[in-house]
């Protein structure tokens, strides 16, 4: 069976499909935000990051996975912006000073610059607290036993056995050089858990057939890697203002990276064996998949 790569016509309307989805998902998180009646400092800094902009790739890629499996897109609704609340966070402890002490983080002052480092952190935990509670609505008008494995895989997706292990890998690799096995393993869990449970939550909200799951299964895993590796060679080839962030932060840590370990060249290789490994996975999907290999193809193909 041959890959289906995508057409120009599939990358060249993609952002028309995303535009709209954006839109109604801007909208879905702004109404979960204002339901909580907390301090006004406190929602001021859980907004300025939720709101900041970004690519919105992993609820695009739940929208493009329901698409895939022929399903409606705004019943995953819930997921995509409790992903998208999980990953905000997990940015906003990531550039604190404890951390990746970073003041730039899309085009913006991060959100310990404008709030200070106890808001900060007290904005992440609020937008991590808030994905699940999201997630457990009795309003949301799927089965229990789906809420509860969504719930379950989101959490170890995004937990100690996933983005936050990945996070204190990367942190004590600094000033160490890794091998390959040591830097995927990093890689896999502090980006790609959270990129693949985009795919695999969504699929969870529907009941794809074995098949059809084993193979969205190898679609965000490989896709999850792909994107890492691009970050790696961007935070090294793009500038600061093309990433809307500080490029060559990598090497300012003494981070081991695929380009460092590898070289660009072979990094790119890497990532692209990744790419087509996704795109056969999602083959048996046939038409209904474009969405996801143009997704795929943007994010290896990004410019920032």
């Amino acid at each position: 069976m041959t890959t289906r790569l995508p057409k120009k016509s599939d990358m060249d309307h993609l952002s028309d499909w995303t535009r709209p989805l954006g839109k109604k998902l801007d909208q879905a998180l702004s109404t979960y935000l204002s339901d909580q009646h907390t301090s006004k400092t406190l929602q001021k800094a859980m907004n300025y990051s939720l709101s900041a902009g970004g690519k919105r790739i992993r609820p695009m890629l739940g929208f493009a996975t329901a698409k895939a499996l022929r399903e409606d897109i705004d019943l995953m609704m819930p997921v995509a912006c409790a992903i998208e609340m999980i990953h905000t966070y997990s940015l906003i402890h990531d550039d604190l000073p404890a951390m990746d002490d970073d003041d730039l983080r899309r085009g913006k002052a991060t959100n310990h610059k404008v709030f200070g480092e106890a808001c900060a952190i007290l904005a992440g935990d609020a937008l991590l607290t808030l994905a699940f509670s999201i997630l457990s609505q009795a309003s949301w008008n799927i089965q229990s036993e789906k809420k509860l494995a969504i719930i379950s895989h989101l959490s170890q997706a995004s937990g100690a056995k996933g983005m936050v292990a990945g996070q204190v890998l990367d942190m004590e690799s600094e000033n160490q050089s890794l091998n390959e096995i040591q830097l995927e393993t990093i890689h896999r869990n502090k980006t790609a858990q959270l990129l693949s449970a985009s795919v695999m939550c969504a699929a969870l909200c529907f009941d794809p057939t074995p098949e059809q799951y084993a193979a969205l299964e190898v679609y965000g895993r490989e896709l999850g890697l792909a994107f890492q590796i691009a970050d790696d060679i961007l935070d090294e080839t793009a500038s600061t203002e093309e990433l809307g962030k500080p490029s060559g932060s990598d090497q300012k840590k003494h981070k081991s990276t695929y380009p460092s370990v590898f070289g660009l060249e072979t990094s790119k290789q890497k990532a692209q064996q990744c790419l087509e490994k996704a795109l056969t996975a999602i083959d048996i999907f046939q038409e209904n998949a474009q969405q996801l290999r143009a997704l795929a193809s943007y994010i290896i193909e990004r410019k920032k």
